[in-house]
């Protein structure tokens, strides 16, 4: 290939331009995202010559170099890993904008901190050199291919780059950045070495810096740091979670998590173990402080890396952890699956479902221990509140376990936290509600909506706040569906006060009850003339005993689907189908009360029904029609 001038796609141009401006005050994480780079490389070839070990070429010790000109004012990191061929250094370092590229350009936020993270969440690492660079020369060959297949890639990050072949008798890639006048701090060793150990010292690879040693000056001429010539690891080299745990800090934990879930706040929580017995396997998990844009994402790949033998082989197993706890980040590293592991065995093999049931059990007792420090009196403010904060993350999230996990069922249910008519606050367990209940009262109630104040204001809460009867409001869009799998709490039965009839038990007294059986007598002809007005909207017209205030409201029957979930199923575009609620009417309502001799019984019942509709959160089919009776008996 002749040497050729090409010209950045126009997405990468401008990527070049915000990366260096935008994280400039931060210019130490470009040495991070390269020698992450050259780790991922190095990963890479492992992985390829489980099926090919020629791809080694003799040269199995795989290892990353950094390496100082201070005469020439470079720096260059080496690595040789997979290496790249012409085509792929084109494609990935110039005309192809990888799907990263446009999300990552979106979500830069001016918070440099953050966005320096985001950099390597993207893929666009690479371009980070940039920030310290005016220009940056790339030589690789792809390990397999002839020495003669070599390519050099030079960019100065403006508006075009240079390609051309050249003779590279070893495999793997080096970058070489052209520093900055304003960047000599990266031609010093020891800083350079500083920001190794900072970033990069759990990486599992030894990265190399060349040795340096102090020469006294000559003829009255001052000393100077010279090389030896000699090459001297400055990492432990050493996966971190290979280590013991007693010889890692909070510190090398929380900067692992960092790495490899490109998260720049530190972790909640994590937890660090080996398992021994028929599956062994080490496992590193992590839960994050704040929840990722795509967490209701079903489809997103799985936050956990799967290492054989401290191979890495893929970094988003999806088959280690359930979906619902998709938002636990971390590495799990197998002693028995196969080098040659694929996706389709991952989810037949034993010893994967044996991980699976040991991690999902691990990641449930770090959220309980959270969950304890909130009544722990002996815990700070900071500890007590750490399971709040996950859960105003990922509660919504968790809640698909009852649906998937029948096994975890009731320690998920103990995780689980609501608001209620006692608090607005998301922070009543079903324990706590249970602790509460009224002397005889018989089952846990609830209510779900679209939103927290449409639960909070509901008409069919009214009979309850007379009785002073805490009700839990539930307002997350997964609420109606998780709750069709858990009936009871500790042998207390689940009632939503929007299904069936309303039986209070002793909570009611025998005055009440004949009241409400004498009134339902009383009021049949209207009942029957509303059936009739409103048989192609209501399933049902009956006198009511949980309204107190309110005319009307629209419940369902027991073990029948709620009209908010039927409407969250059509949203969603799938099938649902067609709810016909129960209207109940309260005989004692002036409302109701005028409709039996109105000359416009017809227009009231309708409007009666639509807006007990729109006080459950839906909208009338025809909201002209409803309007125009309004405005009519308004006129």
């Amino acid at each position: 290939m002749s040497k050729q001038t090409l010209s950045f796609q126009a997405e990468v141009a401008q990527l070049l331009h915000l990366v260096t401006h935008s994280l400039y005050s931060n210019k130490e994480i470009f040495l991070r995202e390269l020698i992450s780079n050259a780790s991922d490389a190095c990963d890479k070839l492992r992985f390829e010559a489980l099926n090919d070990n020629a791809l080694y070429e003799d040269a199995p010790n795989l290892e990353v170099r950094v390496s100082l000109d201070k005469a020439a004012r470079t720096l260059t990191i080496a690595d040789n890993g997979i290496g790249l061929s012409q085509q792929e250094a084109i494609d990935n370092l110039g005309t192809i904008a990888k799907s990263g590229t446009r999300e990552f350009m979106g979500k830069l936020s001016g918070d440099q901190k953050a966005d320096a993270q985001l950099i390597g969440q993207f893929g666009v690492g690479f371009y980070s050199g940039f920030i310290v660079a005016d220009r940056i020369t790339v030589e690789s060959r792809r390990a397999g291919l002839p020495p003669e297949e070599g390519v050099r890639w030079a960019s100065g990050g403006t508006g075009d780059f240079e390609v051309d072949s050249i003779t590279r008798p070893q495999r793997g890639t080096s970058v070489t950045l052209h520093l900055r006048e304003d960047a000599d701090d990266y031609l010093n060793a020891w800083t350079v070495k500083g920001i190794i150990g900072k970033y990069s010292d759990h990486i599992s690879l030894p990265i190399l810096v060349e040795k340096e040693e102090w020469k006294d000056g000559e003829n009255d001429q001052p000393g100077e740091m010279v090389k030896t010539g000699e090459w001297e690891t400055v990492n432990q080299a050493s996966a971190l979670w290979t280590r013991p745990k007693k010889d890692i800090t909070p510190e090398q934990y929380a900067e692992f998590y960092k790495q490899i879930s490109h998260d720049h706040e530190a972790p909640l929580a994590w937890s660090h173990n080996r398992v021994e017995g028929g599956t062994e396997y080490t496992q590193l998990l992590y839960l994050p402080a704040k929840a990722p844009a795509d967490l209701y994402n079903r489809d997103k790949a799985a936050g956990v890396r799967l290492y054989v033998k401290r191979v890495f082989i893929m970094d988003d197993a999806e088959a280690l952890l359930p979906v619902y706890l998709r938002f636990v980040k971390g590495v799990i590293d197998s002693a028995d699956l196969p080098l040659n592991v694929s996706r389709e065995l991952l989810q037949e093999s034993r010893d994967v479902k044996a991980i699976r049931e040991g991690s999902t059990k691990r990641v449930l007792g770090m959220l309980e221990d959270l969950a304890k420090q909130e009544k722990d009196d002996g815990a700070s403010e900071e500890d007590k509140a750490r399971y709040g904060r996950f859960y105003s993350e990922f509660g919504a999230v968790l809640k698909e376990g009852l649906g998937e996990d029948f096994g975890n069922r009731e320690r998920l249910a103990r995780l689980l936290r609501f608001a209620s008519t006692a608090s607005d606050t998301v922070t009543v367990s079903f324990a706590d509600y249970k602790a509460r209940m009224k002397e005889g009262q018989d089952a846990i109630y609830y209510i779900t909506a679209d939103t927290l104040a449409a639960a909070k204001n509901s008409p069919q809460l009214e009979v309850f706040r007379k009785k002073g009867i805490e009700v839990l409001l539930m307002s997350d869009r997964v609420d109606e569906w998780a709750l069709n799998f858990l009936n009871e709490f500790d042998g207390t039965p689940l009632q939503s006060v929007a299904k069936g009839a309303v039986d209070l038990g002793k909570l009611q007294d025998e005055a009440e009850k004949q009241a409400a059986e004498e009134a339902a007598e009383t009021f049949k002809p209207v009942l029957a003339k509303l059936k009739e007005a409103l048989k192609d909207k209501a399933e049902d017209v009956r006198v009511t005993t949980r309204l107190v205030d309110s005319p009307a409201c629209l419940v369902v029957t027991d073990g029948g689907m709620s009209m908010q979930l039927a409407r969250m199923l059509k949203q969603a575009g799938q099938k649902a189908p067609d709810v016909k609620p129960v209207l109940e009417v309260n005989a004692d309502h002036p409302l109701v009360k005028k409709l039996d001799g109105s000359v416009h019984f017809h227009d009231l019942a309708h409007i009666l029904f639509d807006q007990a509709l729109l006080a459950e959160g839906g909208m009338p089919e025809d909201p002209a029609s409803y309007v125009k009776r309004v405005n009519a008996l308004l006129a």
